[in-house]
C-alpha cells in the first residue's frame, strides 16, 4: 500500500518471495543506489492491482488490509478476497444453558424464555445481549453428565431459581466468563469435590467474580464422600493451596474432609439414580 501511494522503500524491509517475484515481473522496480543499497518503487500501481486480482482475487488492496486488522465475518472475507480462510475468524461463540423449569431473561432487550425440551439444551450465541432475570442464580457445572441431567439434581437447588451453564466444551469457557462478568446475578459453582475441582473454581471463576461466586457443598457431602469417594482421586492430585487466601468456610471444610478420608468425590455421585436401591445417589 505504501508503494501504491508513491513511497520508496528499502529492499531490506521487503525481503519476501512475493516481492522478489514482483521485481522479476518488473512490476516493482529495484533502484540500486551504490553497491549495496537498494530502494524499491512501484511506477505503475495499476499493474500491481491487476496482478493481485488475477493471482489472489484481491479486488481492493485497501479493503484487504483493513480486513486483516478488523473483526469480520467469513462472508466478508469471501467478498473481499474470494477466500474465507485468509484470516482466522471465530464464527462459533457462546455457551450452552439448561434448566428444569422455565427461566425468564432478555435477549437483544426482548423477552426470552429459556425452556429446553427434555433431551435438548439451548445455545446462547449473542451472549453480549443475553440478560437473565435478577432472581436467577447461575449454576456452573463442570461435567457433561451432570449438565445433561439437571432434573435429577433438583434436591441440591431447593432455595434458588437456577440457570445451568456448562464448562464444556472448554474452548467456549472464556465466553462464559466474559458474560458472567457483565451480569449482576450470583454464581454458584457445582463441580467435583476434590482438589482439582477446588482449583477450577478458584482460578477460573472466583478470581474473576469475587464475592458474587460461591462453591456448592451439599449438607450430606461427608457421608457421600465416605460412601462413594475415590482414594485414587486423592492420591493422584498433588495440588496444594495457600489456605490463608481462601475466604469461603465451605471450601476450607471440604479440604479438611478430603485429608481426613483421603478421598475425592466426583460430582456425578449427586445425580439421583432411581435404579439404585433406596433411591440413593448413583
Amino acid at each position: 500500500m505504501q508503494l501504491c501511494q508513491g513511497e520508496k522503500l528499502p529492499a531490506s524491509k521487503l525481503n519476501y518471495p512475493l516481492v522478489s517475484e514482483l521485481v522479476e515481473e518488473d512490476i516493482i522496480v529495484d533502484n540500486r543506489a551504490g553497491r549495496s543499497k537498494s530502494v524499491l518503487s512501484l511506477p505503475r500501481p495499476e499493474e500491481l492491482k491487476a496482478f493481485l486480482l488475477s493471482r489472489y482475487a484481491i479486488a481492493n488492496l485497501e479493503n484487504y488490509i483493513q480486513v486483516l486488522s478488523d473483526e469480520v465475518s467469513r462472508s466478508q472475507l469471501v467478498q473481499i478476497a474470494a477466500d474465507s480462510k485468509i484470516k482466522k475468524v471465530r464464527t462459533f461463540k457462546g455457551f450452552l444453558v439448561n434448566c428444569y423449569e422455565p427461566v425468564h431473561s432478555s435477549l437483544h432487550e426482548a423477552s426470552y424464555l429459556i425452556t429446553p425440551p427434555a433431551g435438548t439444551f439451548q445455545f446462547i450465541y449473542d451472549y453480549e445481549s443475553f440478560v437473565p432475570h435478577p432472581d436467577v442464580t447461575i449454576v456452573g457445572i463442570e461435567n457433561p453428565e451432570n449438565f445433561s441431567q439437571v432434573d435429577r439434581q433438583r434436591h441440591l437447588f431447593k432455595n434458588i431459581h437456577p440457570l445451568f451453564v456448562s464448562r464444556y466444551p472448554q474452548y467456549q469457557s472464556k465466553d462464559l466468563i466474559r458474560w458472567l462478568k457483565t451480569i449482576p446475578n450470583p454464581y454458584l459453582h457445582f463441580g467435583d469435590f476434590d482438589f482439582a475441582g477446588i482449583r477450577i473454581y478458584l482460578h477460573e471463576y472466583k478470581r474473576h467474580l469475587g464475592s458474587r461466586a460461591t462453591w456448592l457443598v451439599p449438607e450430606d457431602v461427608e457421608s457421600l464422600l465416605v460412601k462413594w469417594g475415590s482414594k485414587n482421586l486423592y492420591d493422584i492430585q498433588k495440588i496444594t493451596f495457600d489456605q490463608n487466601l481462601i475466604e469461603e468456610p465451605a471450601i476450607l471444610s471440604m479440604i479438611e474432609l478430603l485429608h481426613k478420608y483421603k478421598k475425592g468425590l466426583e460430582q456425578e455421585a449427586l445425580i439421583i439414580n432411581k435404579s439404585v436401591v433406596g433411591d440413593s445417589v448413583s
